[in-house]
């Protein structure tokens, strides 16, 4: 009997499958979310949200190229950056600290920097999009992962009053499959390895973490660096570092 074979996630092309059926459901306008590092060491956890209005959902107009953000090189990554913010109705990202991580854990961070992404956006669209954007619009999340962590924390301390309370849909790897979340994807990686780059670059007493390459994840030098000269103000110290 001949053998199926696996697919291979470097083909795998974002499309507008699932975006298409919110729309006929009744959504006028769909943002996708998707999250980079969660599991890092140090620095923030970032969220990228990236908006389209219904009637630009099915286009034929998704950037060549765009995937997960995991599954691109960092070169073709920042290539895409003027691409999507072109392509996308609104375009940001929102961020928890890694001393809101220690305080907060890192499940209610992730809702909050959602939460903070999409205040950005409904708001850019309040001020720039009134003719499609109203109070009563109808809007839904499409969130990469298995979890609704945003749902839960709306209304909660910290969490920014965003204008329009959306529909959230979950959907595991919503960034291989979903152009909007895929767009969110490369957004927030860029967004977070260049603030990373940064720190790096600004702190030379830190050379020895290695986060221009790392990006404040779990590699054998990070670890090694905190073994040996311990933690700095961007660790998250609540969790195992070494």
């Amino acid at each position: 009997m001949p053998t199926r074979k696996a697919t291979s996630t470097s083909t795998i092309i974002p499309t507008w499958e699932l975006e298409s059926q919110i729309v006929d459901q009744g959504a006028q306008w769909i943002i996708g979310i998707d999250e980079v590092g969660r599991g890092c060491l140090a620095g923030p956890v970032t969220l990228g949200a990236a908006a389209f209005r219904a009637d630009h959902i099915g286009s034929d107009t998704i950037p060549q190229g765009l995937k997960d953000s995991k599954l691109l090189t960092a070169k073709r990554r920042e290539s895409l950056i003027d691409p999507v913010k072109q392509w996308a109705d609104a375009i940001n990202v929102g961020s928890s600290s890694n001393n809101e991580i220690d305080e907060w854990g890192i499940s209610y961070c992730l809702g909050i920097a959602a939460l903070r992404a999409l205040y950005k956006i409904e708001h850019f669209l309040i001020e720039n999009d009134r003719e499609h954007f109203m109070p009563r619009t109808r809007v839904a999340v499409i969130l990469d992962g298995p979890h609704d962590y945003i749902s839960p924390v709306i209304g909660t301390f910290e969490s920014p009053d965003i204008p329009i309370i959306p529909r959230v849909y979950t959907l595991v790897k919503g960034d291989q499959k979903c152009a909007s979340v895929a767009a969110a994807s490369v957004y927030a990686k860029v967004h977070r390895d260049t603030f990373m780059s940064h720190l790096a670059q600004e702190n030379p007493q830190w050379l020895a973490y290695g986060w221009d390459k790392n990006k404040g994840y779990g590699s054998a030098q990070h670890r090694q660096a905190i073994k040996d000269f311990g933690t700095t103000e961007y660790h998250r110290v609540s969790w195992n570092l070494t």
